[in-house]
């Protein structure tokens, strides 16, 4: 196949010929791998919108159209044929989803992996009760794998091995979030059950009490498999951009994964559906009014509507329209509408229909509709963030793995473009 380039001109030197690359989906991008070596020019990108920082093949967008695709299944597909969020983690780890006898295999993997070593009751003894619930997952995680010293040094093409870490890892997650509720409420913890399936098991361990057991409701248990599943992966986002970026120091799955999990924790990445939140109780409270949020925002430098717009989607986040409707289903099953849906629905109405609005592309994204989802499983807004990371666990395992078995791949190391002081002289002093 011939290589096309690009040509980069600068005044009084000779053109430079840049190779083009182009993915399976039609992208086209120029390799400038080589412009620093050769001609000892950088590009500058601060937050890399138009940097792509590796070749992956595991999860698709198309940000114009409004597309998702994991390995090449479309995320409303998935959505439709109920593909639960254990099946959606083997299909980016592994590529395809599973057959019969893998699902059979992969749950028996996750039930055994589910329980945490004995020791680590005394770690969540130390913690204060109202410690951030996204700094103790992320240091339990790291904790729970000193108590298994043999996986953190797992070949990634040692299928088993590597299968029985990722198990362990999005078991664990789920037993460590539903721990650190219990602590912070002050309730004792309540062991996994090894008769659920990983939904209904996480919902037994946050809601069981020792007098009453909690059967979650068929509904919910979907509605959590959902939210889960939508939230599993995302291309190269700031958190599965930082595990790849730490897996590339050949540091282990566990470290990457809690440096995921601390990038995940900022309120610009995975805690703006509780802005959401916040938001829409204000305007229950008479606090603020929809008109106002909207004039505020359309003023320059005025503040941003949170849940509208995406850095990558130019239209209809696809998540958003998928967690609407489940979320409206939801309130009907159970026969429950939280009021904050109707006000929801009104801004979106608002928004959606405004020029200023539709010119910036700003339109709803996951985060506007899963606040409410979670409200109506029954999570508490502190836990919101735990929830994106107990879903967005598959993808990271799967782009760690990704990036581990890529035998051209280097350790991460991005230039900068200095602006400080030149060489100078320390004075007398």
């Amino acid at each position: 196949m011939n290589t096309k380039y690009a040509e980069l001109k600068i005044e009084g030197k000779d053109p430079i010929l840049l190779p083009l690359v182009r993915g399976t989906e039609g992208e086209l991008a120029i390799d400038v791998s080589e412009l620093y070596r050769k001609w000892g020019l950088l590009t500058c990108d601060p937050g890399y919108l138009s940097t792509g920082s590796c070749y992956s093949a595991i999860s698709f967008i198309d940000g114009k159209n409004g597309i998702l695709r994991y390995r090449g299944y479309n995320i409303s597909d998935l959505a439709k044929r109920k593909v639960s969020f254990v099946e959606t983690a083997w299909l980016l780890i592994n590529g395809e989803l599973p057959t019969k006898e893998e699902r059979a295999y992969f749950r028996e993997l996750l039930t055994t992996q589910e329980i945490l070593h004995e020791g680590m009751l005394k770690f969540f003894d130390a913690l204060p009760p109202n410690g951030d619930p996204m700094a103790i997952l992320a240091a339990a995680i790291q904790c729970s794998s000193l108590y298994h010293p043999d996986l953190r040094s797992i070949d990634p093409k040692n299928f088993e091995a590597f299968m029985t870490a990722a198990a362990k890892l999005i078991s664990k997650v789920r037993t460590v979030a539903a721990f650190s509720y219990k602590k912070s409420i002050g309730m004792p913890f309540e062991y996994p059950d090894p008769s659920l399936d990983y939904c209904s098991n996480f919902l037994h361990m946050m809601f069981s009490l020792p007098y009453k057991r909690y059967i979650a409701p068929p509904v919910i248990v979907e509605a959590l498999n959902l939210f889960l599943m939508l939230h599993a992966d995302h291309e190269q986002n700031c958190s599965t951009s930082t595990v790849r970026m730490v897996g590339s120091s050949r540091a282990n799955l566990f470290d990457s994964v809690s440096a995921g999990i601390s990038a995940l924790s900022g309120p610009l990445h995975g805690g703006a559906n509780r802005e959401v939140i916040k938001m829409f109780k204000l305007i229950y409270d008479g606090k603020r009014t929809i008109s106002g949020i909207i004039a505020k925002a359309k003023k320059k430098g005025g503040e941003k509507i949170p849940g509208l717009g995406h850095r990558i989607y130019r239209t209809y986040d696809p998540r958003a329209a998928i967690l609407k409707e489940a979320v409206w289903k939801l309130s009907q099953e159970i026969k429950s509408t939280d009021p904050l849906l109707s006000i929801a629905q009104e801004m979106e109405e608002r928004v959606t229909t405004d020029p200023y609005f539709i010119e910036k592309h700003l339109y709803p994204n996951i985060d506007f509709y899963s606040g409410i989802l979670l409200r109506a499983i029954g999570i508490e807004e502190d836990m919101f963030t735990v929830m994106f990371a107990i879903a967005r666990m598959a993808g990271w395992i799967a782009h760690w793995r990704e990036g581990a078995l890529d035998r051209h791949a280097r350790i991460m190391r991005p230039r900068q473009i200095y602006t400080g002081l030149k060489e100078r002289p320390i004075p007398e002093r």
